[in-house]
Parts: structure tokens; C-alpha cells; sequence
């Protein structure tokens, strides 16, 4: 039962009654398992271009930059807290000495990581001992406090892309300083704009605010550009309900609801708020040190081009489609192209006028290129061809909870894939003329998914928006080309700082 004191809440919010009991009814009916079609691959829904390819590709990407809005979009607020969690165990662990092979190891290379300085520098302002005396002396546990707790560098509690990742001879950067030089490499407008935007949690807004503005100057000497860097956080207006087990509104000890952030799904009003012709999408911790980049710019140009030239072929579709002005030849035409580049196929006898109605609205959409990488068994999700509530198949990246495991031809699929989702995006949010989509248009909503969670001792349900690049850009013109290992290097514990890729 909803009462006033509900209703002013969701007001506050910026949620209908209509969308929170949609919510609710999610966790009675829940999500249906997304039915595949095939895995991904290289000839069967990934691209692989050759050399020369690849550089027509880059080269196309550089020309029509020079008359485009391009934006960078940096989903930023991931909290660095799970990087350290074998560290805050040994913090608190019964023994003093390095003991686990995780342990031993960031010991032994402590002087390899970038913060080094910074840390060193805080032992002894805490201890007044540098880390090479604590080692000396056995006192592990206070280098490891003076790395997490607030009294040293807080890096327990800051978000990844304010920590130093890269050290250089003349300075340090961090993921968010690398991807501003990302962004000069291959995102820069004709007049030497390179526009950036990071979606960040409320609570680390005027740090990152603080490093960029500090951090700018030095770049824009450096790279002879002009930064544009613009902040986000998740709407409040995106939050879910949560649920009792029994599927009933969960009530705190005050008898409001209880509202949580919905995933990373939720930063498509994010994206849908930015206005560009083309936007870039990468995590925060996907980058690495100069000495690497050329690959990584490379392959960003690489899928851009891609991208500029699908477009342009499908503009040019959707103009005719529009004039009326077609043959039977230019709908097999347009037909073919839809199967064959943008790997969209229908499995309706559709001909004449339905034909044409079918090709403009399957073509009308946004557009993504999406890089994929071999499969190294890391989890997540992956690139499939899958079946749309329309029946159309339609390439798709998908997330294993989206997958049927119970059922033996659904899980060899799974198992067959060969490439992983790396989240290396350029996306196309513009129409044929001009105009910008509505990005939460094209979310499909049975995609979400439901986890369970607790709150004060008190079990409840979780609702998960769709995936940002799963179901919220279902209904997008995908495309999945082949990028290399080495544009894949993300930091999900502090000792991948250590490889080779981060040195």
C-alpha cells in the first residue's frame, strides 16, 4: 500500500508511482533468460580487418573527425576499495609478516608501483621511517595502513581513477590524467578540443574536479589541446526499490522505502544527457603508460572508422528509404547490408512496403562498435547472436546471469565463445538527420536482473537496471570487431599495477 509519505518520497526522487510499482511487479515476475542464436565470432558476428583495413579504417576516422562533436565518456565512479581487499585482510589478520602469495608478492615489488613516492613520503611523516626502514624492522602492517586509512593516502576509500597507476620520469599520472591523454591521441575536434566526461559518486565529485583542474594545464601545454571536462553522477531519479523476500516494498526502521543505486545501467541517462555526434567509452582503469598507447590509439581509430563508415552507408539507405523513391533491387540491397555488415537478421517473409517499413526502422537506431577481445577466462560478459522480442537476431553482449545454464545447448554456446567483452565502445547518437535519439528508447527492460542483498541484518531483493552496454543498448545497430589483447589491461587488484603493462 502506497501512502502520502510514499508518494512525497518518490516525488523527492523524481520516480512515478507508475515506475515503482513496475519495479515491484519485476521481482514477482522476474527476467527471462535471453535466447541465443549462436556465440560470436570471427566470421560469424566479428569483424577482423586486415592491416590494410585497419589503416583505411583509422584514416577515414581521422578525416571525418575533423567535422564532428566527439566526446569521451568515462564511467568513473568504481570505489578502489575492492582492489585492496587482500590487503585490508592482512591489515586485520592475527599474523604481522607477509604470509599469502598475494602478500609476499606486493611486498617484494612495493618500490615498482607508482605511489611509492607518495607512500614512502607518508611513512614518514606518520612514522618518521621511510617503507624501506618499516620493511627492515618487520612493520608491514603500518606501510599497508598508511596505503589504505585515511591518517596516509585513503586509497581504501578513494575511487580507481584518482590513485596513482603510472609513473614516468618526470611525474605520475593517474587513470583519469590517462584518459585526457587518451582523448588528445584520438578524440580531438578541428579546432583542438578534446571534450571529457567522467560519471562520478557524489562523494568524490570535488576531488576529481580538484585533480582535473590541476592536472589540465600541464596536458594541454603538453598535447597542445584544449580540455572540455564535464562531471555526472547517477541520477537519483534511476535508483530501484528493494524488496522484502516476500516481494513487498522494503521498509527501513523509519517505515520509508528503501531505494538503491540500479548498476551501471543507469548511466544511460547519463549518456542520453551529453550531446555529440560520436562518443568513446572505456572504463576507468582500462589504460596504460605511454610507452603502449600507439596500439591503444590504433584500435580506437580503428572501430571510429568503422563506425563513420557504417554510418555513412546507412544514412544513405535511410534517405532513400525515406524518398520512397526504391526498387525492389534497393530494398534486397539495404536488406543485404542489414544481415550482412550490421548483423541483423528477421526470420519474416517481409517484401514491398513492409520490407521498406521493416528496413527504416532497424536502421533508424543508434550505433555501436564494439571491440572484443579473445577469450582469456576472465569473467564477464560476451559477444552472442541472440533472438529480440521482435524475432529478429541481432548481435548482443551478454552478461552468464542473462543465460540460460539449466539448459545444455544454451550453456555449449556459452562455452564455445571465443572473445570477451572488454568494454571499448565508439558509439553513434544521431540520426539520419541530425537529430539526437532518445537514448532510453532503445533499452530493453526485460533485461535487468535481481540479486540478493541484506540491510541491517534484514534480507532483501535487489533490482539491477540493464547492463549499460547489455540490455540498455539492446536496440542499437551493434557491431563487434576484433581488437588485441593489449588494449585490454584493467586493474581489478593492486598488484596488477605490477605487470608488465602498467610499468
Amino acid at each position: 500500500m502506497i501512502s502520502a509519505k510514499d508518494r512525497e518520497q518518490l516525488a523527492q526522487k523524481g520516480i512515478s508511482e507508475e515506475k515503482l510499482n513496475e519495479q515491484l511487479n519485476s521481482f514477482k515476475t522476474g527476467f527471462p533468460y535471453l535466447k541465443l542464436y549462436a556465440a560470436a565470432g570471427v566470421g560469424e558476428g566479428i569483424l577482423k580487418p586486415t592491416k590494410e583495413e585497419q589503416q583505411a579504417f583509422a584514416e577515414a576516422w581521422d578525416e571525418a573527425a575533423k567535422s564532428l562533436h566527439i566526446v569521451k565518456f568515462v564511467p568513473a565512479s568504481g570505489a578502489a576499495s575492492r582492489m585492496f581487499k587482500d590487503l585490508f585482510s592482512f591489515s586485520e589478520a592475527s599474523y604481522d609478516v607477509p604470509t599469502t602469495d598475494f602478500e609476499k608478492t606486493f611486498f617484494n615489488n612495493l618500490e615498482h608501483y607508482a605511489f611509492f613516492s607518495a607512500l614512502d613520503a607518508q611513512c614518514k611523516t606518520l612514522h618518521n621511517k621511510d617503507c624501506k626502514e618499516l620493511l627492515k624492522e618487520g612493520e608491514y602492517k603500518k606501510i599497508v595502513n598508511a596505503l589504505l586509512h585515511k591518517e596516509g593516502l585513503n586509497y581504501g576509500q578513494l575511487p580507481k581513477g584518482l590513485l596513482l597507476f603510472h609513473r614516468y620520469e618526470d611525474n605520475v599520472r593517474t587513470p583519469a590524467e590517462e584518459h585526457l591523454v587518451e582523448g588528445a591521441l584520438y578524440a580531438k575536434e578541428a579546432d583542438g578540443t578534446v571534450n571529457a566526461h567522467f560519471t562520478v559518486s557524489p562523494e568524490h565529485r570535488s576531488l576529481f574536479e580538484a585533480h582535473i583542474q590541476e592536472s589540465v594545464p600541464a596536458l594541454e601545454e603538453k598535447f597542445g589541446v584544449k580540455y572540455n571536462i564535464s562531471f555526472s553522477e547517477q541520477k537519483s531519479s534511476t535508483d530501484t526499490v528493494a524488496a522484502t523476500p516476500d516481494n513487498e516494498p522494503f521498509r527501513q526502521d523509519d517505515g520509508s522505502l528503501l531505494f538503491r543505486p540500479a548498476g551501471h545501467g543507469a548511466l544511460i541517462e547519463n549518456l542520453n544527457d551529453i550531446t555529440a555526434d560520436i562518443l568513446f567509452i572505456k572504463n576507468i582503469d582500462n589504460v596504460v603508460p605511454d610507452r603502449l598507447k600507439p596500439e591503444t590509439v590504433h584500435n580506437k581509430k580503428l572501430l571510429a572508422g568503422v563506425l563513420v563508415s557504417l554510418q555513412k552507408k546507412t544514412f544513405k539507405y535511410l534517405h532513400l528509404l525515406e524518398s520512397g523513391q526504391y526498387s525492389p533491387t534497393d530494398l534486397h540491397e539495404i536488406k543485404l547490408f542489414l544481415e550482412k555488415e550490421l548483423c541483423c537478421k528477421t526470420l519474416l517473409p517481409l517484401d514491398g512496403k513492409a520490407l521498406a517499413d521493416y528496413l527504416y526502422q532497424k536502421l533508424n537506431r543508434p550505433m555501436r562498435i564494439c571491440g572484443m577481445v579473445s577469450n582469456v577466462g576472465e569473467p564477464g560478459g560476451g559477444p552472442f547472436l541472440a533472438y529480440n522480442q521482435d524475432g529478429s537476431i541481432s548481435l548482443q553482449i551478454l552478461e552468464s546471469s542473462q543465460i540460460n545454464m539449466d539448459d545444455e545447448k544454451t550453456k555449449a554456446m556459452f562455452v564455445k565463445g571465443t572473445h570477451f567483452n572488454p568494454v571499448d565502445l565508439v558509439c553513434a547518437v544521431k540520426n539520419y538527420k541530425g537529430e539526437k535519439f532518445n537514448l532510453p528508447d532503445f533499452v530493453d527492460k526485460t533485461t535487468g536482473f535481481i540479486s540478493l542483498k541484506s540491510k541491517n541484518g534484514r534480507e532483501l531483493k535487489a533490482l539491477e537496471l540493464p547492463g549499460l552496454w547489455n540490455g540498455a543498448m539492446s536496440d542499437w545497430n551493434t557491431v563487434f570487431v576484433e581488437v588485441p589483447l593489449i588494449t585490454f589491461n584493467p586493474v581489478k587488484t593492486v598488484n596488477d599495477l605490477i605487470r608488465e603493462q602498467h610499468q
